[in-house]
């Protein structure tokens, strides 16, 4: 598997996954307080199949248990996610 960047882009509320400069896989969310909800996964045509949106979605849960956040996942890939990792079930919100 090729290996990318992952980083959080507040101003367009999305944690991009770059892969020599281009952008290969997106998570997009809205913040609400002390709540992060995604919304959307995404990856380039090109590149699906490679684990992009799973390496992404990682980083997002990290970061959100970093910063002391809670998670709703309305995005069913982010929602499939967490229930195939159970170690991020803690951060989703009410649960």
């Amino acid at each position: 598997m090729s290996t990318i960047q992952v980083e959080r882009n507040d101003a367009r509320c999305r944690y991009e996954g770059t892969h020599d400069g281009e952008l290969v896989s997106l998570v997009d969310y809205v913040l609400r307080g002390d709540t992060m909800i995604v919304i959307h996964t995404g990856t380039n045509h090109r590149w699906r199949g490679q684990g992009f949106a799973g390496l992404v979605t990682q980083a997002a849960l990290d970061d959100a248990r970093d910063r002391g956040l809670h998670v709703v996942a309305r995005c069913p890939f982010t929602a499939d996610y967490i229930a195939h990792h159970p170690d991020y079930a803690d951060l989703v919100a009410g649960g």
